[in-house]
């Protein structure tokens, strides 16, 4: 193996948007970054903007690779009945439509119903970001992968909208935030970004 490409989900359409929404998975995959880099791998985590594109780039990748290990990662934006590797394929195949056969099934990850979520599984980090007025209204079940999407966002409006900041916004504040959440709680409530960090790890250990 030469390297890891990830293919993610979001940043819109700006080239401006992509870069930031990037450098904000960096931070937050900076541990197993720097893993890969210290057994001389590279690199690249690849923000694709809406969910089609994000899939058909994940695919010309993964036919193209080589030696390098291709990862998607996208909004599971509902439910997901079983979040195992052919669980998350056959959530993907269901939901969109999308023939995942050929693909190691290892290599598919969702976020969270959304990754809203993630960001929400921090509520320490999110107080001490919009400071003054911030409202502790966000999630409190242990699991957030089991929050419904539309209660996420609803959540962080509320908890924001008040604050010098204002109200949670993707362009606004997404990657600001990516780069200040805490790994280890995030993975303690979310299953799904436990299982894309331990794949990662693995993937890396065994290059």
């Amino acid at each position: 193996m030469t390297g890891i490409a990830i293919y993610v989900e979001g940043g819109g359409d700006s080239r401006d948007g992509k870069a930031q929404l990037r450098q904000g998975f960096d931070a937050l995959l900076e541990p197993q970054k720097s893993a890969a880099r210290a057994r001389k791998l590279h690199w690249k985590v690849v923000l694709c903007g809406g969910r089609g594109a994000t899939f058909d780039a994940f695919q010309h990748a993964t036919a193209t690779a080589g030696s390098e290990v291709v990862g998607l990662l996208v909004d599971a934006e509902g439910p997901v009945a079983s979040s195992t590797p052919h669980g998350r394929v056959a959530h993907l195949a269901k939901r969109d439509g999308w023939s995942l056969q050929t693909i190691a099934a290892e290599r598919v990850h969702l976020m969270t119903q959304c990754m809203e979520a993630w960001i929400a599984a921090d509520a320490e980090m999110l107080a001490a970001f919009y400071g003054k007025n911030f409202r502790s209204l966000l999630p409190r079940r242990r699991v957030l992968d089991d929050e419904p999407k539309d209660a996420v966002y609803t959540a962080l409006d509320a908890a924001t909208r008040d604050t010098q900041k204002g109200s949670y916004g993707k362009i606004r504040h997404a990657s600001e935030l990516l780069r200040r959440i805490r790994p280890a709680i995030v993975a303690a409530r979310c299953t799904s970004f436990q299982h894309f960090a331990s794949w990662l790890h693995g993937a890396i250990a065994a290059a």
